[in-house]
């Protein structure tokens, strides 16, 4: 390595002064970034977006007010730290913004966990399951892929559900493709197919909405689970959830509020 010249040498020595009065300017910052429970326990109130269009994990109900699964976790998760929660309405596209504006403190809103996302915001374990599966009446014997035998169902053309069901259907399975949600739904609502197969949120609004269909979850095609997100560095905070989440699992709590909203059970979830 060459030696460096005065000016050089002047110049690496204030390079070095600056880094270190940097590192003593954001040693604090550093320091102070890790207090969003500190801040919600101060505050006595924690701030959870949720979904408010996106049934059954959250929509507004009859008395005007949000109710969904993902609700039920936001106030389950305000009740164990004790404080009050703000239920605080998003969307898809704005959620991840809301958090990073401190706008809210957590995300419940149908968030899965991706590598994009993990760049920009943390997530704590996995609260509920987002599946695509197979539904029909009460009175239809369907346990798996096998018993679609001889049976007429209904998806939507394209989307993942088509994709898994084309995969294990029986050969006898007759399997009808509607070009959108909204068809396959009155498909199955007016009874054109005997069997849905569909997102679990298509699913479960059609089911609050036609109560008399007397249709229920059969088997689940596809697994995609929801993680509560958080922003970057807050490790106190999500370590907290995680407790909160750890126990609820343990206690059945989890599978309850699925079982509630899903008709499924929570089941095995990632922490």
């Amino acid at each position: 390595m060459k030696n460096l010249s005065y000016p050089s040498r002047r110049l690496a020595a204030l390079a070095v002064l600056a880094a270190a009065a940097a590192g003593t300017w954001l040693a604090p910052q550093a320091a102070q970034a890790q207090t969003a429970l500190d801040d919600v326990m101060a505050r006595k109130l924690i701030r959870i977006a949720i979904p408010t269009d996106f049934p059954p994990y959250g929509f507004v109900g009859t008395d005007l007010k949000p109710q969904g699964l993902d609700i039920d976790m936001a106030n389950y998760i305000g009740a164990k730290l004790g404080v009050p929660v703000e239920l605080v309405p998003v969307t898809s596209a704005n959620r991840i913004p809301y958090l990073q504006t401190k706008k809210a403190d957590l995300v419940i809103s149908t968030l899965g966990k991706n590598a994009e996302r993990e760049k920009v915001i943390d997530f704590t374990a996995a609260y509920s399951p987002f599946f695509q599966a197979v539904f029909a009446n009460k009175s239809l014997p369907i346990k798996g892929a096998g018993d679609l035998a001889g049976k007429t169902v209904g998806v939507t053309r394209g989307a993942i559900e088509d994709l898994e069901l084309t995969k294990i259907a029986p050969s006898t399975a007759d399997i009808k493709r509607f070009e959108d949600n909204n068809a396959t739904v009155a498909a199955f609502v007016s009874g054109q197919v005997q069997v849905i197969a569909t997102g679990a949120s298509v699913a479960g609004n059609m089911m609050s909405r036609n109560p008399n269909l007397g249709a229920e979850y059969k088997f689940v095609l596809k697994d995609s689970p929801n993680f509560i997100g958080l922003n970057k560095g807050e490790d106190k905070l999500r370590l907290k959830v995680n407790e909160i989440i750890a126990a609820a699992k343990a206690s059945g709590d989890l599978d309850k509020m699925a079982q509630k909203w899903l008709g499924r059970p929570a089941g095995d979830l990632p922490n």
